[in-house]
């Protein structure tokens, strides 16, 4: 049986055809920094709100930024799955509350976790509709009552990028299989 594959569009924005999530997140931080993608989408909520247009002078950037988003989404959704098979490195515990940013203790110890709980909470989909949303109602010069929940996904797509960081900084090694040897001597 042959898998699907799930493509990242990465094309749009990186202008190459990413395959592997883990490549696309070294790509979308190679693209712009973490601060970068936070502060954009802070703006891009706050300016749904508004009557103004974000980006005004160069609304096509707030396009580049959905498409990153969006393949970072994609990526995020795999990484679900893979985390069967890879783990985070270890690394000195966090000495400060801000090295940890908007993830517990649990989640900076195992990144994966917080991808695993925003797909509990919302789907892919959901995810793509909240960004949607966003980007337009950002670029609207009027403001618009949505009647859909907007703070769960942010604070997921959040964490996300802070644990998909935290992953490229810390780096990965594959799980090996100890459940062998434990039948075998048993």
């Amino acid at each position: 049986m042959k898998k699907n594959k799930i493509s990242f569009e990465s094309y749009f924005w990186a202008a190459d055809r990413i395959e592997c999530p883990f490549e696309l997140v070294n790509a979308f931080y190679d693209y712009a920094h973490l601060d970068f993608y936070k502060h954009t989408l802070g703006e891009a909520i706050i300016y749904s709100h508004k009557r103004k247009i974000y980006m005004q002078d160069h609304p096509g950037q707030i396009f580049v930024f959905y498409t990153a988003m969006s393949s970072f989404l994609k990526a995020c959704y795999c990484l679900k799955v893979k985390s069967k098979k890879w783990q985070v490195k270890e690394s000195a515990d966090c000495e400060s509350i801000l090295h940890l940013a908007s993830l517990t203790k649990e989640e900076y110890n195992n990144p994966f976790i917080v991808f695993q709980k925003a797909f509990a909470e919302n789907t892919p989909d959901e995810f793509e509709f909240f960004l949607c949303e966003i980007v337009h109602l950002s670029l609207s010069p009027s403001a618009e009552e949505f009647d859909f929940d907007m703070m769960t996904p942010y604070l997921y797509l959040i964490k996300m990028l802070d644990a998909s960081q935290l992953m490229r900084e810390r780096g990965l090694q594959r799980i090996r299989k100890t459940v062998q040897a434990e039948l075998t001597t048993e």
